[in-house]
């Protein structure tokens, strides 16, 4: 089931962010988060008003999907980045699929005109999942970041979406 995720998901999603965080390259960080940041992120998500949704099966949580803004310039409020992390034992189940047509749904409820999204040159899997909706390669900055003792390319990926066809620019 994917619903939209509540306070009480918190723990499960840190459990799965802090396990891609220290067992693989898909976030350049080096460190685990706390709960405290993750409902920090939460609260900043429901203020920002991106939802954040969760794969549920019998009461266990096995990832999670978001959006967020791509970059804080007034100019970019038409774009944003999306986010989806599978617990390890899930990955290759499709729930990946499962998470994505919500957030774009999303994105086109708040009438974005373009998801972003980083992924690390490596991570074949999220690359397939991001082509399988849509999603083409824009860019491949070489050696940005560095983990596990190597130097990490990072690749872009965009979707463009149907937007109105003057939007706002305040």
């Amino acid at each position: 089931m994917i619903r939209e995720a509540t306070n009480v998901d918190l723990p499960a999603m840190l459990e799965i962010y802090n396990d891609v965080i220290v067992n693989t390259t898909a976030v350049y960080d080096y460190h685990p988060h706390t709960i405290e940041m993750r409902r920090q992120w939460f609260a900043t998500k429901q203020e920002q008003g991106f939802p954040v949704f969760v794969a549920e099966e019998d009461g266990v949580i096995y990832g999670f999907s978001t959006i967020g803004p791509f970059r804080n310039w007034a100019a970019y409020k038409y774009s944003v980045e999306n986010s989806i992390y599978v617990a390890a034992s899930a990955r290759g189940k499709g729930i990946g699929k499962l998470l994505f047509p919500p957030i774009i749904k999303a994105a086109k409820e708040r009438n974005m005109h373009t998801i972003v999204s980083g992924i690390d040159a490596t991570n074949e899997g999220s690359i397939k999942l991001h082509e399988h909706f849509g999603f083409v390669e824009v860019a491949h900055f070489k050696q940005v970041g560095y983990k596990f003792g190597k130097w990490l390319d990072l690749k872009f990926f965009q979707l463009i979406l149907e937007t109105p066809e003057h939007p706002e620019e305040n």
